[in-house]
């Protein structure tokens, strides 16, 4: 089996730390591999706790810059296959034949993980998923951008990508109030500086309306998602999908309910996810267009692509559930609440509803 180094860049992670290496130990089993951490300035526990499971610890001073902090890590490691991951990212399935099978059949691809992303939304836990490009070989790419890096090719190439059989818990935007507010001062300060440099790049764009949605800035968010998408921007690329959809929930947080009715023009660009097919729900229901609004979410249900978990599933149906309730059938309403297993509103309902 040809070796691989799992590359880390990390500064002051020792909350994930143990958790994080520990998966990595469990899953990776007798595969060959080494860990190797650059760490970029931890004045916390983080070099001790990494010191128990490899040997292989570097220092880089920070610049500002994330691509350069991964790049060296990367030239750090002493194989070329690299897997690049991050302290709060936590392996939960692996099938460490993927490895195998990509480096034999599809050597100069890119291989995927699939990042299963907690955050809050409206008082409850959700998890968004989504692909991140972390598997490939030194000789071929490296990553490029200040901040929200992303792997590109050396001589500048196209290449594809392929699923690698990894999954991961994400918990890095699920912090307290103060540690969002800390990490996106620190994106967007990188990111408005490289807006100055390549002021038309929608993706830009994109990650400020992220960063903004993280603090709940609602005016902020809509601003910058409204900015990205006023680019010639491919319907089909996953950022575009995610900025899309927060712009939609931004608006209807600003109860900005007509201006969000608009999404009626763009629906066939991406009726075939469910999450939107889900949101045009939630935006026909806030302009009072209820039986509109039932057939979106009835049609969210038979929708294989999804990103956020349950836009096909619990969260159209306790939608579905609520509407019912609104207009007096209530043993549909609870019929419908019983069907969203463990998903708190719904149970919330059917107690409220059985007193």
């Amino acid at each position: 089996m040809t070796p691989i180094s799992i590359c880390v860049i990390a500064k002051n992670e020792e909350k994930h730390m143990e958790r994080f290496l520990s998966s990595i130990k469990k899953y990776m089993g007798d595969y060959p591999h080494e860990i190797v951490v650059t760490d970029t300035g931890s004045t916390d526990k983080t070099i001790s706790i990494a010191q128990k499971y490899t040997d292989k610890i570097f220092h880089f001073e920070w610049i500002n810059d994330f691509s350069a902090a991964r790049n060296f890590s990367i030239n750090c490691a002493s194989h070329d296959w690299i897997l690049m991951l991050d302290c709060d990212e936590y392996i939960i399935e692996l099938d460490i034949n993927g490895f195998t099978q990509i480096i034999s059949h599809f050597p100069y691809y890119v291989g995927t993980l699939t990042c299963l992303n907690h955050y809050q939304m409206n008082g409850t836990d959700s998890i968004y998923t989504f692909q991140l490009e972390r598997f490939f070989n030194r000789k071929f790419y490296h990553y490029e951008s200040t901040i929200h890096e992303q792997v590109r090719a050396i001589d500048g190439h196209q290449y594809t990508r392929v699923e690698l059989p990894l999954k991961v818990d994400h918990y890095g935007y699920n912090g307290s109030a103060q540690e969002m507010a800390e990490k996106v001062d620190r994106n967007n300060t990188l990111l408005l500086k490289q807006l100055e440099e390549t002021p038309d790049d929608p993706y830009l764009y994109f990650q400020l309306g992220q960063s903004f949605n993280m603090l709940h800035d609602d005016e902020k968010a809509c601003y910058y998602y409204g900015k990205g998408l006023e680019y010639d921007v491919d319907p089909h690329a996953e950022y575009v999908q995610m900025m899309v959809i927060g712009y939609g929930y931004a608006l209807l947080h600003l109860e900005r309910y007509e201006e969000a009715l608009q999404f009626q023009n763009i629906y066939n660009d991406f009726c075939s996810s469910a999450d939107f097919v889900c949101l045009m729900g939630l935006i026909y229901l806030r302009n009072g267009l209820v039986i509109q609004a039932m057939k979106e979410f009835l049609n969210a249900t038979t929708i294989d692509t999804v990103h956020v978990i349950g836009a096909n599933t619990f969260i159209p149906t306790f939608n579905m559930g609520c509407i019912n309730e609104v207009l007096g059938d209530i043993d549909a309403a609870i019929s419908l609440y019983k069907k969203c297993g463990d998903f708190k509103p719904a149970l919330d309902r059917l107690t409220e509803l059985s007193k």
